[in-house]
């Protein structure tokens, strides 16, 4: 049984903010500061940084699409593949002496953990678009049959 109910609705909204949140905030930092001072500077680590965020935006997404049957797969999926992947690109940088300053940053393994990291920004923006195809269903009018006369 579908619940579309106000709590159901809540934790979509809720989730879907904070999935989004360590996307756009350096995003939306970088533009403040380019229009303030002209300068353009992007935190590019800040979605792992910001990672406990969209961890609970996603959790309460998956709860949220358990409880309405409704895009939870694409949540779990996009969860699961964002967490192997940062802790993937994290070994990675600390293994091959990236994480300490051992190994300078060039060449294939700096653009191994790149690609390993990208791919989990991508991941993160897959539950974002998750949470907000769950919020479409949710807030889409129900319709009522169509007596025949």
């Amino acid at each position: 049984m579908e619940k579309k109910n106000a709590f159901t609705k809540i934790l979509a909204i809720v989730g879907t903010v904070l999935a989004w949140f360590p996307i756009l905030a350096p995003i939306s930092l970088s533009l403040i500061l380019f229009i303030g001072e002209g300068r353009f500077l992007l935190d590019y680590l800040m979605p792992a940084e910001l990672f406990p965020f969209a961890l609970a935006g996603a959790l309460l997404l998956l709860w949220a699409g358990l409880r309405a049957r409704s895009h939870w797969k694409l949540i779990a999926w996009g969860l699961g593949i964002a967490v192997a992947l940062l802790v993937g690109s994290q070994a990675l940088a600390v293994v091959t002496g990236l994480a300490s300053g051992a190994t300078e940053p060039v060449g294939f393994w700096w653009i191994l953990v790149l690609v390993t990291f990208g791919a989990f920004v991508v991941a993160l923006i897959a539950i974002g678009v998750g949470g907000i195809l769950l919020l479409r269903d949710l807030f889409k009018p129900s319709r009522l049959p169509i007596e025949s006369h």
